[in-house]
């Protein structure tokens, strides 16, 4: 059953129902003196002193017309003097007609062939009655609308046989013959009402039981043409509500009989906000009950009127044009609505895709983000890290915020990152948690140990945000920023650890004029050079051989997208192929991959020690002394070299496993396996 909404649903005023004889409602009211409770008879004889007759007192030709008499008034829902409305307890709509039990037995026969069409009359006018009322909905008033219609039709034909029957040309075998192309009708608008009535249904259910009730009636060409008439009626004022919808993206549904459901607490801000993004999905969504002629085109119904409300909400006036072929009034087997649902879906993707390419330059805005957000310009990077690295080596609630925008600003400004005029909208910010730990809350991965919140420093949780406005945040929105800065996070603590070996490396060869043969400043600058080779493989494969690759996939297909949610589709899809191909998705491999940088990263922040160590053992003059002291500084050379090659090694056989369900590892494996023969 479908629900209805009750605010703003006008009060049935008192009268309605208070003052039955204004309706017709007395007419089916059961009364307190029945005319058979106490078995009392009636006479046509006034002057009979009130003693009153049953009717089989009277001759058959007499009893005759009498019948005929009551039967023009049950027709009407009238109660006759010999016929009466017996209505069941416990059941409202459960009603009967009866007779006087000394009628005829043929004329009693008769009279009741005649009653179903009776029970039938009053059914529908206790429908019609009780469907005007405000809380029913739309389509119930269309209903109730077009069925007083055809009683209306129908008391005009009571009127014209009982004139016949003043004329005397009217038997009850003619009545009988004048009611049977009736009944079948009425039968099966009663079936109809009867169900309704029930099930209390409203909107989508009605024209659902309209719909099969036709069908089941294929046999019958009248009665499936009278209810599909029925439906056509019932559905104009629903139909009126879509075309709102589809032509300009308002939902005008006072009664909640509307397929479609808003959700009026979701805004377009939180978009900007809502990691899940609910907005687009929820904002506006399907209801379980869907009428039936529209159940195939929904999906698409929904999406226009979208498209056309995201226009309205950016204050960009359009509206699908409208001619006289485009009214969304009647539906049949031409089925024509479908075709102008169609023109209309068609008419607001293109022009919301439009919109958003053109004034909004949603490519530009990608592009943007990639400079930044995916190192694609990356010397704004360099400086920044130089500038912030006091503030980035601090621990995390140590950080002030503040300064890192300060800082990223003044980097922004005095690099080539200053001629984009969307660098404003880059703003810092900080994590409480590691990227393992950030991925692991999301996709159920827990690191091989539990971190210390208080060990962990900028470095690690460091992230860049883009301010991104309506409607750009429908494509852009805050669930795709978390994508793109997971990303950058561990392009970033991959630069960090490129940068340490870097200044490592210089060391190394700040003294390569000294002869260090045979000494473990050689080793040293060897395993130096093996771990500098293995980031800067990891940092090139990252970048160039998926970032850029599935890049320019993406942009390519934005180019011939026709609709928003394609354009969603495949920023999205484009962001999880990023996310997967970065190992951000792979925990195993990625664990290995933070194991290795947290090697490289120890040995760099030792190489100081263990070269100036190495220089004080070469101008030792103590040959025990230098002795010991060699052996440690080789020692803790070999230990470094020996976790980097067994973790780089145990790397290699996971990667082999992962390249059989992601074929693209395989590149990554031979950069590593490259490295680690080296």
């Amino acid at each position: 059953m479908e629900s209805m909404t009750p605010i703003s649903c006008p009060t049935t005023p008192r009268w309605n129902q208070d003052r039955p004889f204004l309706t017709g409602r007395f007419h089916q009211e059961t009364r307190a003196s029945s005319k058979f409770a106490d078995s009392k008879r009636f006479t046509l004889d006034s002057s009979s002193s009130g003693v009153e007759q049953a009717i089989g007192c009277y001759d058959t030709p007499v009893q005759e017309l009498i019948v005929i008499d009551d039967l023009l008034s049950a027709l009407v829902g009238i109660e006759g003097r010999y016929i009466s409305i017996k209505r069941f307890h416990g059941k409202e709509d459960s009603i009967a007609f009866q007779v006087d039990p000394s009628m005829d037995l043929a004329l009693q026969e008769l009279a009741k062939r005649i009653f179903p069409l009776c029970e039938y009359y009053l059914l529908i006018d206790q429908f019609v009655e009780s469907s005007s009322q405000f809380k029913n909905g739309l389509v119930n008033h269309a209903f109730a609308a077009a069925l007083r219609a055809l009683l209306l039709d129908y008391q005009a034909m009571v009127a014209q046989l009982e004139h016949q029957f003043r004329l005397g040309r009217l038997s009850i075998q003619g009545l009988w013959f004048y009611c049977q192309p009736m009944m079948g009708s009425m039968r099966a608008l009663a079936a109809v009402i009867q169900q309704a009535s029930t099930k209390q249904f409203v909107g989508s259910g009605v024209l659902n039981l309209l719909q099969s009730q036709a069908k089941a009636m294929a046999g019958d060409n009248s009665v499936r043409s009278l209810l599909e008439k029925m439906t056509e009626c019932a559905s104009n004022a629903y139909l009126s509500i879509l075309e709102r919808w589809v032509y300009e993206g308002i939902i005008d549904d006072p009664y909640g009989e509307f397929f479609i459901a808003e959700n009026r607490s979701l805004k377009k801000e939180s978009l900007s906000q809502d990691s899940t993004a609910k907005y687009w999905s929820q904002r506006y969504s399907l209801k379980d009950t869907i009428p039936g002629f529209l159940a195939n085109i929904a999906a698409t119904i929904l999406t226009t009127g979208k498209y056309l409300n995201v226009m309205r909400e950016c204050g960009h006036n359009v509206q699908v044009p409208i001619s006289e072929r485009s009214k969304l009034t009647i539906f049949g087997s031409n089925h024509h609505y479908l075709e102008c649902i169609k023109a209309a879906h068609e008419f607001a993707s293109i022009e919301l895709v439009n919109l958003i390419k053109d004034k909004y330059d949603l490519v530009g805005r990608l592009r943007s983000i990639k400079h930044y957000l995916l190192l694609d310009q990356g010397d704004f990077l360099v400086h920044f890290m130089d500038i912030a690295r006091e503030e980035l080596n601090k621990k995390v609630h140590e950080i002030s915020v503040e300064k890192l925008q300060s800082l990223l600003d003044l980097a922004l400004r005095t690099t080539a990152a200053a001629a984009d005029p969307r660098h404003e909208d880059l703003t810092c910010c900080v994590d409480r948690a590691s990227l393992l730990t950030t991925l692991g809350m999301h996709k159920d991965t827990d690191s091989n140990s539990i971190e210390d919140p208080m060990s962990i420093t900028g470095l690690e949780t460091f992230s860049l945000s883009y301010k991104v406005q309506w409607p750009l945040s429908i494509v852009i929105s805050k669930k795709a920023l978390s994508k793109y800065q997971l990303i950058f996070r561990f392009l970033f603590h991959c630069k960090h650890v490129e940068r340490q070996l870097c200044g490592a490396w210089q060391i190394h060869q700040g003294i390569r004029s000294m002869n260090s043969k045979g000494t473990a400043i050689l080793r040293s600058s060897l395993l130096c050079r093996s771990m500098l080779k293995f980031i800067s493989s990891l940092l090139h494969y990252l970048t160039f051989e998926v970032l850029e690759p599935n890049w320019h996939v993406m942009h390519d297909r934005l180019q011939s997208t026709r609709s928003v949610d394609e354009v969603i589709q495949h920023h999205d899809f484009f962001l999880d192929k990023c996310l997967r191909g970065c190992l951000l998705l792979l925990p195993d491999v990625l664990k290995k991959m933070e194991k290795l940088k947290s090697v490289c990263l120890q040995y760099a922040a030792a190489t100081q020690w263990l070269i100036s160590s190495s220089i004080d053992i070469n101008s030792q003059s103590h040959p025990q002394k230098t002795m010991i002291r060699d052996t440690t500084v080789t020692e803790s050379i070999f230990n470094f070299e020996r976790e980097f090659n067994s973790e780089l090694q145990s790397l290699g056989p996971v990667l082999s496993k992962g390249s059989q369900a992601e074929p693209y590892l395989t590149h990554l494996s031979q950069w590593i396996l490259g490295v680690s023969k080296e």
